[in-house]
């Protein structure tokens, strides 16, 4: 790391808004904190309070180029390192992350306002452990010997593809960070971070962390808007990957600039995942596992929500009642708080999205609105973007409620008579990321799971992402797969053929 001034403390810290302060004004690039170089700053801002807590360096084309190029100097020397060595570096970093896990919690759900005991810890937790998954990979970039002939020896070999620049959303950002930056840095190449602009803080902290094992220009993080932070990054010429995930209409514009340059891209672009509930289910557990696959807890913002749930008719009334009462049950209040179930929404803007749609819904004819939980009563969250969930039932299949992604805590619960009509519902969609089959026939859901038009489909669970499985979408939910060593190997590696004469 270089010699360079650190705001922010050695020893992990619990003060959450301490860090958030120090953090202010910065990028981190070619081993230490810089500042912006226009001299812009944007408000980071506390979505339980509304209270300003920090300011973001405000990321241009200078920056990028910057970044970019301290990244280029820095992937020569990364790519000789062995590539067991560079896990073994990756692994270490992943025993810093452990030692900072509560830090780390408590500043996502400070900018984020994602209750610490549900959401923040549990993504913290799984950020160390993805760095310690691929870090022990390294010995897996191998190649292959390819008969041809007698006289020739024909190889392949396992190269990395040069400089990557990754793109983050703000829902679980430490986590698809740690998707994108593990497998690159394993497979040897450098990479450069632009932030969301609402969650810019935990994962500069992270590659803080990360910088005091790798070498300078390894890993380097940028915060920034869109257009004037993101769009020179996909566009700079040193650039020779790009893995982006937010929405379908931003991923298109990325995958055109990428194709511009003709370099490989990665999009993980949403979802509007079904939920299918058979009557011969374990009732009880089927229902947890509905909050699960709702994510009520991070406010339904998660791209693999069971926001469409699709109940065999027998049980449709028992079901939604059961769900009901148990979203009644969850705590809504301050996301610090050890007793909160259940944060905020991250944006004024998102907040917003969220009651349009909602809206549209309770003025839909023939639905009803199951309003959850309750507002915190807390004098101090009275400027808090909290909002209480809602249960839709009674909306046709052509409601936006059902084929839009709301990224709120919102679903359409609705009944159904048969396996054929059902999945022909659920893949009635433009997005294709993730579904679950609840039933204890598994005859009938492994050939459904079969005919699911979904990247990850589940049966009697809905687990979040995992390292080790492999997670993408198909449709307009993005191309490319992570998680697992073949996102590693297919995404930040190209093939190259040695052949030797020895005639």
């Amino acid at each position: 790391m270089l010699d360079r001034p650190h705001p922010t403390p050695a020893a992990p810290t619990l003060d959450p808004f301490a860090l958030a302060k120090a953090l202010s004004g910065y990028h981190f690039v070619d081993g230490g904190y810089v500042p912006g170089r226009n001299g812009k700053t944007f408000a980071v801002v506390n979505p339980a309070t509304g209270v300003e807590v920090a300011r973001a360096a405000e990321g241009d084309a200078d920056d990028v180029d910057m970044a970019v190029q301290a990244a280029a100097r820095a992937q020569k020397e990364w790519a000789k390192v062995p590539a067991r060595k560079r896990g073994a570096l990756v692994h270490q970093c992943a025993a810093l992350l452990k030692e900072h896990q509560e830090e780390l919690a408590r500043l996502i759900a400070l900018e984020t306002g994602k209750a610490l005991r549900t959401e923040s810890r549990v993504e913290a937790g799984v950020v160390a452990d993805i760095f310690e998954f691929f870090g022990g990979l390294g010995s897996e970039l191998k190649g292959e010997s390819v008969p041809f002939a007698p006289n020739v020896l024909s190889v392949t070999v396992r190269e990395p593809l040069g400089v990557v620049g990754a793109i983050i959303p703000w829902n679980v950002p430490m986590l698809l960070m740690a998707l994108k930056v593990a497998p690159a840095l394993v497979a040897g190449n450098t990479v450069v971070v632009k932030s969301a602009e609402e969650a810019p803080l935990a994962v500069m902290r992270i590659c803080e962390l990360m910088n005091r094992v790798l070498p300078p220009g390894c890993f380097n993080i940028l915060s920034g808007f869109g257009p004037e932070c993101g769009a020179p990054l996909v566009d700079h010429p040193k650039v020779r990957k790009v893995t982006f995930t937010g929405s379908v209409e931003t991923g298109k514009i990325v995958a055109r600039a990428a194709a511009n340059k003709l370099v490989p891209v990665t999009l993980e672009l949403g979802g509007k995942s079904p939920m299918i509930v058979f009557a011969d289910c374990d009732f009880d557990k089927t229902v947890s596992g509905a909050l699960t696959s709702m994510r009520f807890t991070r406010q339904g913002q998660s791209c693999t929500a069971a926001s469409r749930i699709y109940v065999e008719r027998p049980i449709f009334d028992r079901f939604v009642a059961a769900m009901k009462s148990a979203v009644d049950n969850m705590v809504m209040g301050d996301p610090l708080d050890e007793k909160t179930d259940i944060g905020t929404i991250v944006s004024e803007g998102q907040l917003e999205k969220v009651r349009g749609f909602i809206e549209e819904g309770r003025k839909t004819p023939g639905a009803t609105a199951h309003v959850c939980s309750a507002m915190p009563n807390d004098p101090a969250l009275k400027k808090g973007l909290f909002i209480q969930p809602v249960i839709f039932t009674g909306l046709t299949s052509d409601s936006r409620l059902v084929r839009e992604e709301i990224f709120g805590p919102v679903t359409v619960i609705a009944p159904f008579d048969e396996a054929e009509s059902v999945l022909a519902e659920a893949n009635d969609s433009e997005y294709g990321l993730a579904a679950s089959l609840w039933t204890n026939n598994l005859k009938v859901g492994l050939d459904l799971a079969h005919r699911l038009e979904a990247g990850l489909v589940q049966i009697n669970q809905n687990l979040v992402v995992q390292a080790n499985l492999s997670y993408g979408g198909v449709k307009s939910s993005g191309l490319g797969k992570e998680a697992s060593l073949e996102a590693m190997l297919e995404h930040f590696t190209h093939k190259k053929t040695i052949m030797v004469n020895m005639g």
